[in-house]
């Protein structure tokens, strides 16, 4: 198949929102995607960085700064020589994700705030391990959303709410907005769909 490319302009998608909510379903959707359109593509999945660029690292509020911190100083060096990343972390603090907004957007590349947007009864409910249950019964501490607390972006790019949308659509609201910069051809991201209730497909990621 051919490829097709607008840009290659480097980026870097943050894909933000609390445990469970779809981040790394979201992420796998749109690798095959944004390398069709031609486009270097990698990934710095939360749980991956955890295990070797942050092991070590607890879960305070100075050590999961750390954390993004070091996620953001990657996908800068590798946005601002023309690739584009896509990050999968909780990262729930807002002013954190702020900074590595302006450290990326400083060196010219794009920052995408994607907030992937799922209710906590829904979360639970998918929660096969049963941590959330655990958590509101006071079983887990610093725990994202519930002891611990998660600062919902309050101007993000694109928000995807996983209740409600196929990974499909989410996936494609993304697309729509990087062909709005110019980085993918607008020709070929689907047009928009309606929203409609999903009771199976996010997997608790």
């Amino acid at each position: 198949m051919a490829k097709h490319t607008a840009s290659h302009k480097g980026f870097t998608l943050w894909m933000t929102g609390l445990s469970g909510a779809g981040k790394t379903t979201l992420t796998t959707q749109l690798i095959g995607e944004l390398r069709n359109h031609g486009l270097s593509i990698e990934v710095l999945d939360g749980d991956e960085v955890r295990t070797n660029l942050s092991k070590g690292l607890g879960f305070s509020k100075e050590d999961r700064d750390t954390n993004i911190r070091r996620i953001g100083y990657v996908s800068r060096l590798l946005s601002r020589n023309g690739v584009g990343v896509i990050t999968a972390a909780i990262s729930p603090y807002r002013a954190i994700r702020d900074e590595v907004r302006r450290s990326i957007e400083a060196d010219g590349a794009l920052f995408i705030e994607v907030y992937v947007k799922c209710p906590i009864e829904v979360l639970a409910e998918r929660d096969v391990k049963g941590l959330y249950k655990k958590a509101l019964a006071g079983e887990i501490k610093e725990f994202t959303g519930v002891s611990d607390p998660y600062e919902e972006p309050l101007a993000p790019e694109v928000v995807v709410s996983t209740d409600r949308e196929t990974v499909e659509d989410s996936a494609q609201k993304i697309l729509r907005e990087l062909a709005r910069h110019g980085l993918i051809d607008q020709k070929h991201v689907a047009a928009t769909m309606p929203y409609q209730r999903v009771e199976e497909g996010w997997a608790l990621v």
